[in-house]
């Protein structure tokens, strides 16, 4: 029985029986080591009847062999594996090497792979409520935990239950939103409880004082209570000094005293059995070979160190193993890593070379060639952290200062790809250091000031918001460079990184040197993107620049280097954004969709603000915009890229005022303001005010609109930026005329149009020919509102197609033609009904009736009434998906689908798929006004 526990036992007793109903539940059991984490997970299973139990345990020993926890969770699942999607089944078969997997493919990262572990579950679970449970979490390899988290996270509607154990505070990351029961320390009473109960062989009994003193000297940790009663309380008191307790370490001593008693055969088949984890055919054989009786791993059984049981060896608590391992000599150590790599089966190389790193402690070529070989087994399985362990502790065996420093390299790279930025820069750091000592011996010099080196610090400043380092690393690597090509590619992500930072100046001087540079480059991907960052360069500056982003739209599109590079994949998706035209991009968007699921975590984030952007801007569904911004912003938060982060809540806030969500356009404007100006990302700051003042000009506010416009306006003078799409002119006019500044009105709307000419854009010219209608004599805005039509029709915004027709009817029915100021009228109507732009809907048909019109308001459109979850799902599975391909596409489980389905038939009144389909047809042909 469980002493102290009660509170604890009903949480998890809760999400059980949830679980048990249909409703999934997850709870990672957080606490310092000793604390009682594994009694309550054991606990918890002894109480688990009815359900199937799939279980594991982290071990040390396994911690650098990717998805080794993975395989030992899932292995009795397996049986369920064809069940789920194909793509699915083949990478998480891969992943796990199980025989006849097929070698690595394209997209088979830690996403890919976690939704396989998810659907597997879920399928699992079909059959019956399932349970999980994972204990010493943060001793699991990394693509594991990375996949066991992501499927926890998406658990919503299956009999599944997650019960994960994680010491605190080495495992607290890796557990960060998932629902965590924090287990502390016993009480008082509960101590002396646990010290004093019966059962317990004791040489004497514990007084109140030695209850109290215990309780003082581990904070009520139960695992030191009972390691440090009775015969250890002079150790107990000999810490009694009024500093802080560190019960790890006391614990671990506990462990140490207890093996006083065991003798040297045995502590050799204990510290086979650390080394080894908990396969007992490979101890065996280990054993054997050298000479000692696996038998006496009984002894240790009946000591309660070990149980042996299924052909595993389990510690009787982590540290114990920990005490085992630490209490043996270097030359024991060693020595029993050897007999493991010689023992371990011909095909398992990767734990061979992590067992001779351990039994190396000087430099050694062929061990460092072992882990460079398992780094890179570990890449092509997208365990991007075992693989950056690989290659670190490779670096550190390999003999020569170039090897040493390339393999740390590779070990950042690693560790980068895998969204850890801090770790792949003190990689980073230390190969600087590295280098400083090497250049101080004759042919050992390491420059790190290379182009990798720069190129690597730069996408990590970048990505993580620190946008100035940035571009003065991608700088210097073009000043140094010797080559046409790389000094090419360095200089457009330095224009990109400008683009961030609104700094036009800076980007207009890069774009020149472009220009001079282009010449001399042979690489079409050089090419492409040389030509597409000169043209960004220029219209930032507005100097033109849309001819140079044109012409590298057929070299982006013929590239195919591009589309499988993740970390330049966004750069496709920026010629849509900057050209904003009707013929440009569509090959692109098509590439983009093709290949973005093969997008790692550090470059998805990127990828899904560029698409979100699109979306957004386009006839697309805004819902799908939304809900990909959502996603950029989650990733973002994960994996600390807060440019991307920035950028996404900026653009989500400027789609929530077009769509009229009030609270949403400003609090996801001040959360982006906040991070923008933090970090310099002066154009994301210009997108959050240009999304309050449309949202205050379409709430009927034109004062507070003017304000926030002159405002924007000014930044933009201050950051050198005249790309005139980023300019509110059109807005500004509409704001200034509502306001009765009718001269000011007519100076913005005459000089824009004049800079819009410049760039020579469709959707810079329809805004400028929009303001210049709305400022024009009786006589005169008729064709200036013609000129910005046919502008409209070369681009794609239907937003703003529709902004100037209200603009055009409003000004028709004002001059006293009513039954002309219709016609563009009802397409506003329509097409802001269409999109779910409800309050500029609201407007015309405010002016509708204003002409007579007898305006029906459609009725409350279907995707309305749906989150952005429910309307992906009734999407994908209207297209004619099935339910576990819609689930695979969303990272979900067939069941989670099913209950958004539910929900959404709830939230429409049908009841079938056929009427599903015919509901989201027909928001699409809403009944606008009538006569």
């Amino acid at each position: 029985m469980l002493v102290g526990r009660q509170a604890e036992q009903q949480v998890i007793d809760r999400i059980t029986a949830s679980a048990r109903l249909g409703t999934s539940g997850v709870l990672a059991v957080c606490g310092e080591a000793g604390v009682g984490k594994t009694a309550l997970l054991d606990d918890a299973v002894s109480r688990l009847s009815g359900m199937r139990v799939l279980r594991a345990t982290g071990l040390e020993s396994e911690r650098e062999i990717p998805f080794a926890t993975l395989l030992q969770l899932v292995r009795p699942a397996l049986g369920s594996l064809d069940g789920i999607p194909p793509l699915q089944a083949d990478a998480l078969a891969a992943a796990l090497a199980l025989p006849g997997a097929s070698g690595p493919a394209d997209g088979r990262d830690r996403f890919t792979i976690g939704a396989a572990v998810l659907s597997l579950l879920c399928r699992h679970a079909e059959d019956g409520p399932l349970a999980v449970v994972v204990d010493d979490l943060h001793l699991v390899d990394a693509p594991s935990a990375n996949a066991l988290v992501f499927a926890a996270r998406r658990l919503a509607a299956d009999p599944v239950v997650v019960l994960l154990g994680v010491r605190s505070p080495e495992g607290d990351d890796m557990t960060a939103g998932l629902p965590a029961l924090r287990v502390g320390g016993l009480d008082l009473a509960s101590a002396r409880e646990l010290v004093s109960g019966t059962g317990r062989a004791a040489a004497e009994p514990v007084t109140e004082e030695q209850v109290t003193l215990l309780h003082r000297a581990t904070a009520g940790n139960p695992l030191a209570l009972l390691e440090l009663r009775a015969a250890d309380l002079d150790v107990a008191a000999s810490i009694d000094t009024g500093l802080p307790l560190r019960v790890p370490r006391a614990v671990a001593d506990a462990f140490g005293r207890r093996l006083d008693g065991v003798d040297a055969a045995c502590r050799t088949v204990l510290l086979i059995a650390a080394v080894c984890g908990a396969d007992l055919r490979l101890i065996t054989d280990v054993c054997a070979d050298t000479g000692v009786d696996v038998a006496l791993l009984g002894e240790a059984e009946d000591l309660g160190l070990v149980g042996v049981h299924g052909g595993r060896v389990e510690f009787r608590h982590p540290l114990l193993r920990a005490a085992v391992y630490s209490g043996a000599s270097a030359s024991e150590r060693h020595a029993a890593h050897r007999a493991a790599a010689a023992a371990l089966p011909r095909g398992e190389v990767d734990r061979r070379a992590w067992h001779l790193a351990e039994a190396t402690w000087h430099p050694d070529a062929a061990v460092a060639d072992l882990l460079a070989d398992a780094g890179d087994h570990a890449v092509a399985r997208s365990a991007y952290a075992a693989a950056a362990g690989a290659f670190e502790r490779s670096a550190r065996l390999t003999p020569d200062a170039a090897g040493r420093g390339a393999r740390l390299l590779r070990a950042a790279d690693a560790a980068w790809a895998g969204g850890n930025g801090p770790r792949a820069l003190a990689l980073l750091d230390e190969r600087a250091r590295q280098a400083v000592v090497e250049e101080t011996l004759p042919g050992h010099a390491v420059d790190t000031r290379d182009g990798p080196d720069v190129e690597l610090r730069a996408s990590i400043a970048a990505r993580t918001g620190s946008l100035r380092e940035a571009l003065e690393l991608l700088v210097l690597t073009a000043d140094r460079s010797t080559s046409a090509d790389e000094t090419t590619l360095a200089l457009a992500d330095a224009v990109h990184a400008t683009f961030y930072l609104g700094d036009a100046r800076t980007a207009l001087v890069l774009a020149r040197r472009l220009d001079e540079v282009l010449p001399g480059v042979t690489a079409p991907t050089a090419r492409a993107l040389g030509l597409m960052a000169s043209g960004m360069g220029r219209t930032l500056a507005g100097r033109g620049g849309a001819d140079a982003i044109r012409a590298a739209v057929p070299l982006l599109e013929a590239d195919p280097a591009l589309a499988r590079d993740p970390r330049r994949l966004s750069w496709l998706m920026l010629a849509p954004l900057f050209l904003r035209d009707a013929s440009s991009g569509a090959r692109l968007r098509a590439l983009v969709d093709e290949v973005r699921g093969a997008a790692g975590v550090g470059a998805l984030p990127a990828v899904l603000f560029h698409v979100a952007v699109d979306q957004a801007t386009t006839g697309a569904t805004w819902a799908r915009a939304e809900a990909n911004y959502s996603e950029a912003i989650r990733l973002a938060s994960e994996t600390g890229q807060d440019t991307e982060r920035a950028m996404s809540l900026a653009g989500l806030a400027r789609l929530d005022a077009r769509a009229g969500r009030a609270d949403a356009c400003r609090a996801h404007g001040e959360e982006a303001r906040a991070l923008c100006a933090a970090r310099d990302i002066h154009v994301g700051e210009v997108w959050v005010a240009h999304a309050r003042g449309d949202l205050e000009l379409s709430l009927g506010h034109p004062e507070s609109a003017t304000t926030l416009f002159e405002a924007l306006v000014a930044l933009l003078d201050r950051l050198g930026l005249d790309d005139v799409d980023l300019d509110p002119a059109p807005e500004l006019t509409d704001a200034l005329l509502r306001v009765g500044r009718r001269d000011d009105a007519l100076r913005v709307a005459e000089d824009f149009p004049h800079r819009a000419q410049r760039k020579n854009q469709p959707w810079a010219l329809a805004r400028a020919y929009r303001a210049r209608g709305m400022v024009a004599g009786d006589d005169g805005f008729e064709s200036s509102f013609a000129t910005a039509l046919e502008w409209h029709a070369q681009t794609l915004d239907r937003f703003e197609e529709a902004r100037t027709l209200l603009a055009f009817g409003a000004r028709l029915r004002r001059v006293g033609r009513r039954v002309d100021a219709r016609v563009p009228l009802r397409g506003a109507f329509a097409a802001f009904g269409e999109l779910g732009a409800v309050v500029w809907r609201e407007q015309a048909a405010t002016e509708l009736a204003a002409t007579g019109e007898h305006v029906h308001e459609p009725g409350a459109r279907a995707m309305d009434q749906l989150t952005p979850q429910e309307l992906q799902v009734s999407l994908l599975l209207t297209e004619g998906r099935t339910t576990r391909e819609a689930a695979a596409a969303l990272f979900l489980s067939p069941k989670t689908v099913e209950y958004h389905l539910r929900k959404v038939y709830t939230k429409l009144g049908i009841a079938t798929r056929a009427e599903l389909a015919v509901v989201l047809a027909e928001d699409s042909a809403k009944e606008g006004p009538e006569a």
